[in-house]
């Protein structure tokens, strides 16, 4: 699953037509309700361990969001253990030390013996070709049938026998750049279940099939980067847009790195960031605060703080010039650019966020007009922020897949010229106002889902230190002028901060 974006400006065109007036209107009251009730609504606390728990009471229908936010994700990876945070999305199904097992006493000592045998195949295959061949054979068959013999003790998918019995949906998780989270809805009945079951994650983690699991992420990153052109393409650029920053490094890990380390590696990585003072709990729904605080205090206080996380402090340098990666492929072309441009919380933000509305989100966007209605040059055109991250200075991206036979020149030509109308043009009043509407309808609906709320609340919490600032996002969405669009196009999308990617067909 994907990262959820913390600004969303992207939707149809029909939904367009009837949200316009939106900008006559106040801003804190729409489709019925007040936001600013929303957030009286809420209560934060906070365990002496450090987690940190939102509840927002919603008692239109009986039903329960929960999300967990790890302020962890691939950003975050040790050198050496790409995928790292990866991985341990996949580890979220796996049970605890109850769950997911027929004889825990008998299934650690299989472990410990698996894990014995892995290590003994991985010091020599770290040999190179120093490394004996027919002992590689040997060691790795012990491996593989030590393996066998912790999985028998294994109750395949028991966690999510669990959940789909007692009416939970929606039993998902997912790793981005900046962060891990794990997410259910349940009945409001389950509230206490709920809780015990995501304590468990981070109380007693067996890393049961630890090794099967790295080979599902090798086959999805086979797929994802390997055997995907678009894959590839993103993967290539990201590494060249990026030379310092791990921004640059595949979320998913390189193949070298997933399949060489150990769950001791793991857990050392699992102790680090999965800590309650480095989660956030956010639940919406029909819950009474007081019952949350008293099941998170139960199941959750028990934990052990961990030692503040370190935001990582390596700073990506300027650039000094335009970079450019080519991906030769039989695919037809594609063609992607990035800007340089501050973190989510930067004051400039917002005008991004209306740049690339107007520019490259939806039907009725530059983009759209100019390569794919009118040149026809190209079958899908886009832009966004936040790439491949918002917690760290990122990217504004601006990609075209083109039609056939059209060349990357060609794409480039027309996308730059738009860009450039960008600077020497400012854009009408009523430009503007449509851009604030597209984003007040996009902030609006995220209010209508419990989860995606919840999410949004748990990222804000994380990310900027306080979920108050999802909630002065209308604030700042109705304060952007077409000035500050015109200044942040002049600012960072010039030719020496871009970096180029394409596909070339061959």
């Amino acid at each position: 699953m994907e990262g959820s974006s913390r600004f969303i400006t992207k939707f149809s065109t029909a939904f367009l037509v009837g949200i316009l007036s939106l900008s006559a209107l106040n801003v804190s009251t729409v489709y019925g309700f007040d936001i600013k009730d929303y957030e009286k609504k809420i209560v934060q606390h906070t365990l002496d361990n450090g987690l940190t728990v939102i509840i927002l009471p919603r008692d239109d229908a009986p039903v329960v969001s929960l999300v967990t936010y790890a302020n962890v994700g691939s950003v975050d990876d040790p050198k050496g253990f790409t995928g790292m945070a990866h991985v341990f999305e996949h580890m979220a199904f796996k049970g605890d030390d109850e769950i997911g097992t027929n004889n825990i006493e008998g299934e650690v000592k299989a472990i410990a013996s698996e894990e014995a045998a892995y290590l003994a195949w991985r010091a020599e295959r770290s040999k190179g070709e120093l490394a004996d061949s027919a002992m590689l054979v040997d060691l790795e068959k012990t491996f593989r049938d030590a393996q066998d013999t912790s999985d028998g003790f294994v109750v395949t998918n028991e966690l999510g026998n669990i959940v789909e019995r007692e009416g939970f949906v929606g039993l998902n998780a997912f790793t981005s750049s900046d962060q891990t989270a794990y997410l259910y809805n349940f009945p409001e009945n389950k509230l206490e279940l709920a809780i015990m079951l995501e304590a468990s994650r981070f109380s007693s983690t067996v890393l049961r099939e630890y090794h099967k699991e790295v080979d599902v992420v090798k086959e999805e990153r086979r797929m994802r980067s390997e055997s995907n052109p678009i894959g590839k393409l993103v993967e290539e650029f990201l590494a060249t847009a990026f030379k310092a920053h791990s921004y640059g490094v595949p979320g998913v890990g390189h193949m070298s790195d997933l399949g060489n380390y150990s769950r001791e590696e793991a857990m050392t990585f699992f102790n680090k960031y999965y800590v309650p003072n480095n989660l956030c709990i956010a639940i919406v729904g029909d819950v009474n605060p007081k019952e949350v605080i008293k099941y998170a205090e139960k199941y959750f206080g028990g934990l052990k703080r961990g030692p503040d996380v370190m935001r990582i402090q390596t700073i990506e340098p300027p650039q000094a010039g335009e970079r450019r990666v080519a991906v030769e492929d039989k695919s037809e072309t594609v063609w992607l650019a990035g800007y340089h441009v501050p973190a989510g919380g930067h004051p400039d933000r917002p005008a991004l966020d209306a740049l690339v509305d107007y520019l490259g989100s939806g039907r009725t966007s530059l983009m759209y007009k100019s390569l794919v209605k009118d040149s026809k040059k190209a079958i899908n055109v886009g832009a966004f922020t936040g790439f491949p991250g918002e917690k760290y200075p990122g990217l504004v991206a601006v990609f075209a897949m083109a039609a056939k036979d059209v060349t990357p020149e060609e794409l480039e030509t027309l996308i730059l010229a738009d860009i450039e109308r960008l600077k020497e043009e400012k854009l009408s009043e009523q430009d503007v106002e449509e851009i604030r509407a597209r984003a007040k309808s996009g902030f609006i609906n995220q209010l209508n889902s419990r989860q995606g709320l919840a999410i949004q609340l748990a990222t804000y919490q994380m990310v900027d230190g306080d979920w108050r600032g999802l909630f002065r996002q209308l604030e700042k969405i109705n304060a952007v002028t077409a000035d500050d669009i015109q200044r942040v196009a002049k600012k960072y999308m010039t030719k020496k901060n871009r970096t180029v990617g394409f596909i070339d067909k061959i």
